[in-house]
């Protein structure tokens, strides 16, 4: 199963495709697309928040954001929240009851370091293993200045992602992140590269410039996964769980070239499941 956003050049969602628009490419090898839908099949979707000290004025302005956009999501899809300053951890399982999550909100206090590495990678180990069948999706906030690179680095980020074929986006929020804590975080080793893991699953970021604009950077996200297509085929792939094989979604040649007439976000490579 592969979920995509299709986009215009300019930026625009493309909403009205069909299955016969897409092509999709396994290790080279062109694939029958079996399974299309947009928006039909249930999501799980794991918030991971920041709750380090660069965060704590925006605790508030984030509460009220999450009790009315995740409103915005059907009755039958579940949202977990994990969240982490020098820890992660799990703080509401996978619920279909959001305001129990927006809620939470009011219980938090920020404080300590910004160790964004675990929190996303226990999140994707979270959804592997309590939502196999759905559409997982982890929707990281953060200021992005990571001061901790904690137990997991980048490459075992993104072998967890891929494995429990998670998207993942980020609400990328302005913290208050004094100049000396800025410089320090570029000397720090094994910080995970957020960039990289969100465009490798099919991701997008969302800056939030301003916080006046968070509610609505946070609607546009939550609307944005509601609209990806999801495509689904029977792989031929075999040998070893461990192999990581390449994926290439792009539509017909009629809509053009990829990147230059169009752009698909979509996870670019999956492993086999034991």
């Amino acid at each position: 199963m592969i979920d995509a956003t299709v986009k215009t050049k300019s930026g625009q969602i493309m909403a009205d495709l069909k299955k016969e628009n897409f092509e999709v490419r396994e290790d080279g090898v062109a694939q029958k697309i079996q399974i299309f839908s947009r928006d039909e099949l249930p999501l799980q979707v794991a918030l991971v928040l920041d709750l380090s000290d660069s965060i704590g004025p925006f605790l508030g302005p984030l509460r009220d954001a999450a009790t009315s956009t995740l409103a915005a999501l059907k009755p039958e899809d579940e949202v977990a929240l994990f969240t982490f300053a020098t820890e992660a951890e799990l703080s509401v399982p996978l619920t279909k009851d959001k305001t129990t999550i927006a809620a939470q909100f009011n219980t938090f206090k920020a404080g300590g370091a910004t160790n964004i590495n675990d929190g996303i990678f226990n999140a994707a180990e979270y959804l592997l293993k309590e939502a196999p069948n759905g559409r997982r999706v982890i929707i990281l906030i953060s200021d992005d200045v990571g001061t901790d690179a904690g137990g997991q680095g980048t490459h075992d980020i993104l072998t967890e992602t891929m494995a429990a074929d998670v998207a993942v986006y980020n609400l990328k929020i302005p913290g208050y992140n004094p100049p000396s804590v800025l410089f320090n975080a570029t000397l720090i080793k094994g910080l995970v590269d957020i960039r990289k893991v969100v465009e490798q699953t099919g991701g997008e970021i969302f800056d939030v410039k301003d916080v006046a604009n968070l509610n609505a950077m946070f609607a546009a996200l939550i609307q944005r996964i509601k609209t990806r297509y999801t495509l689904g085929y029977y792989t031929s792939a075999n040998g070893a769980t461990g192999k990581p094989h390449k994926l290439d979604v792009r539509l017909s040649s009629s809509f053009g070239k990829k990147g230059r007439d169009y752009i698909i976000l979509a996870k670019s490579g999956f492993y086999l499941r034991p």
